[in-house]
């Protein structure tokens, strides 16, 4: 009987295919996501514009430079991240206990552990991040430098200022996971098209379910003063603004991450099959 290990070259197509599909896919909608962002922060100049008149806003006051600002970093760290995630996903599952009868539950699972990996292991990437993208006023340029920075400036705390709703997010991708894994168990086609329409509905179930949570954690990222833990943000911002601010910029995202969800795994899932019927004449699982 082989030895069980999550050190595998089935594991490693996975990873760099889900890695390759997430930065297709953002580098298609990163103008909405970039609108997303700043309708979470309460960009002034965005309020009461719909996502579609907020990107042509946009693109008219700040230009092409203003819509993609912040792209390079972003791309960087969800390549990171996407490959993180999907190893330690198939990495597990590689280990899978076949005697489980609920593939469902054990998705579930393994999603979840997968993306407490990820984000402990990247939160301070995306701290920079959502730093470098909306910061006109910064003392850095990338991702290194701006972790240097923040950890002198600010201390190594502020790297995982936002973990607390980072950590409560592991349900986005968890519930995206096992939805569209379940959806793939039940459907026979394997085509493109198929892969996109999983993905667009995982990722709407998932992003509806969580997105205060989204809301508090871009908060929680790009605000250095922030000093509430997650409930009192999101409690303040219900008695400052009502229940609607919890959902500000949902449009704009789910106009995104339906799209991005939608590419990215439509991507992964076809580079995943060519590799492994290429290099390996066997299908993907």
């Amino acid at each position: 009987m082989a030895k069980k290990s999550i050190f595998t070259y089935e594991t490693l197509v996975h990873a760099t295919a889900g890695a390759a599909g997430s930065i297709v896919a953002s580098s298609v909608m990163y103008p909405l996501d970039n609108v997303k962002f700043r309708m979470q922060l309460e960009d002034s100049s965005l309020a009461g514009k719909t996502a579609l008149q907020a990107l042509f806003y946009l693109l008219k006051k700040e230009g092409l430079e203003g819509l993609y600002r912040g792209i390079k970093p972003q791309l960087t760290t969800l390549g990171i991240s996407n490959f993180i995630y999907f190893y330690a996903f198939h990495g597990l599952k590689s280990l899978k206990l076949n005697n489980c009868k609920n593939p469902t539950q054990t998705d579930l699972i393994l999603s979840i552990v997968a993306g407490i990996i990820n984000v402990i292991t990247t939160n301070p990437l995306w701290v920079v991040n959502s730093r470098l993208k909306f910061s006109r006023e910064l003392y850095f340029t990338g991702l290194l430098d701006g972790i240097v920075h923040i950890a002198d400036s600010e201390g190594v705390r502020a790297l995982w200022s936002s973990l607390g709703p980072s950590l409560m997010l592991v349900s986005n991708p968890a519930i995206n996971f096992t939805i569209y894994e379940a959806l793939k168990r039940r459907t026979s086609s394997r085509t493109a098209l198929a892969f996109f329409v999983m993905g667009a509905i995982s990722k709407a179930v998932s992003t509806i379910a969580t997105y205060p949570l989204q809301v508090a954690q871009t908060r929680q990222r790009y605000n250095r003063d922030a000093k509430m833990n997650t409930a009192a943000l999101l409690l303040d911002m219900v008695k400052k603004s009502g229940p609607g601010a919890l959902f500000q910029g949902l449009e704009a995202k789910l106009l995104q991450t339906i799209l991005s969800s939608a590419l990215m795994f439509m991507t992964y899932e076809k580079i995943a099959q060519f590799v492994f019927t290429l290099l390996m004449n066997k299908k993907t699982t």
